[in-house]
């Protein structure tokens, strides 16, 4: 399978825990987060939604695409949301 950089954010539901991620598989990544074989804050949390992803050119695009995210204010990460997913639906069905 043909490498496909991506960033992607999931939710515990509307405006609730976000996680924030980068891989080069995004419907695999997705998958492994939905059934908890993801060790760590997303199973913990139960952050299983996809509400937002970009698809970009490079892996180095996507990392940095990351850490900007990451670094922004969780108001900027809810409005990256709202403009591509008003009604937080979980996008994963769109992906697949």
């Amino acid at each position: 399978m043909e490498k496909q950089p991506a960033i992607y954010i999931l939710a515990s539901q509307r405006n609730g825990t976000l996680y924030v991620g980068v891989t080069s598989n995004l419907v695999k990544r997705v998958w492994e987060h939905k059934n908890d074989l993801v060790d760590g804050f997303s199973r913990r949390y139960g952050v299983h939604m996809l509400v937002y992803y970009e698809i970009l050119d490079t892996m180095d695009a996507a990392i940095t695409r990351e850490k900007q995210i990451k670094a922004g204010s969780r108001a900027k990460k809810l409005r990256l949301i709202e403009a591509m997913n008003p009604d937080w639906n979980d996008l994963y069905a769109s992906i697949v």
